[in-house]
């Protein structure tokens, strides 16, 4: 384990804190004082790592985010994890379930994915989704994902209703199914995804994370996953063309908009750890 981190579950584990009563708007806000003095001293942490995880965050991002907790204490909290094609999103969101599991954590995580438009009609008519892809077709345009029924999702979500989210087959058939995959409101509601900071959705998230990854270390992980998947090497060298102009223009440009910018690069190990250290914060008080 980290010796930073290991020293700060060490030295947290040991301190017991009457918990406030979070009924009272002043209970709430000893709260929230106690979660910016604790994510402080782990910014100040991370700095020290040679594995950081945080690369930058806004400076009016804890004033924002506790300022929430205190005013709207019964909504869940929304998170949005995005970047780029191959940044690192979908192993992040394993390992954040591999600690759901070991911690009992109540976080869900939304797959954003899914909410991809049906494009089954025109994958017929071109022949397959590759031939599509070279007649032009823009797969990750906000105009090419069901944003309206994602807001209306996440904000059920977040008033603690269920919901059953569509399901994007990812067989090449471009086919979604309505309402397919049962999807739990916990306290944390991570929505993981590209379109997650889409013009649409964005304003509704409580936290925005962006995974910043360089372009070369990008292109080696999605062209061994194109191999993995025993896909043509000149087709993905052609995807990889497309996502790389999508990204610019889609993605990129949402950058500036998040809160959080986390290195894609960062120790899973590490980051499992900084995960059972936020968790320990935020549950370590005596009732």
């Amino acid at each position: 384990m980290d010796t930073l981190v290991k020293n700060l579950l060490e030295s947290q584990s040991k301190e017991k804190i009457q918990k406030p009563n979070c009924q009272t708007r002043t209970g709430r806000s000893l709260l929230a004082f106690y979660l910016q003095t604790k994510f402080k001293q782990i910014i100040n942490h991370d700095k020290k790592s040679d594995k950081q995880l945080i690369v930058s965050y806004k400076n009016s991002f804890l004033d924002d985010f506790t300022n929430r907790l205190i005013n709207r204490p019964n909504d869940r909290i929304l998170i949005a994890l995005s970047g780029e094609s191959a940044s690192g999103k979908s192993t992040i969101c394993k390992q954040i379930t591999k600690c759901i599991e070991e911690l009992n954590l109540p976080i869900t995580i939304l797959t954003a994915d899914n909410y991809f438009n049906d494009i089954s009609e025109l994958i017929k008519k071109h022949g397959n989704f590759d031939l599509l892809r070279d007649a032009g077709y823009d797969v990750d345009a906000p105009d090419n994902f069901y944003l309206d029924l994602l807001r209306e999702d996440v904000l059920k979500l977040q008033k603690g209703i269920d919901i059953l989210a569509p399901q994007y087959l990812v067989n090449g058939t471009g086919i979604s199914k309505p309402k397919s995959i049962p999807v739990k409101s916990q306290k944390i509601i991570i929505v993981e995804g590209m379109c997650s900071i889409y013009d649409k959705v964005q304003d509704i998230f409580d936290i925005k994370i962006y995974i910043d990854l360089n372009e070369e270390e990008r292109k080696r992980r999605f062209l061994n996953r194109a191999i993995s998947r025993n896909q043509d090497h000149e087709n993905a060298l052609k995807h990889w063309d497309y996502i790389q102009k999508a990204g610019k223009k889609y993605i990129q440009p949402a950058k500036e908009k998040c809160e959080i910018i986390i290195n894609g690069e960062c120790d899973l190990n590490y980051f499992a750890h900084m995960v059972e250290y936020i968790n320990l914060i935020t549950n370590n008080f005596h009732e």
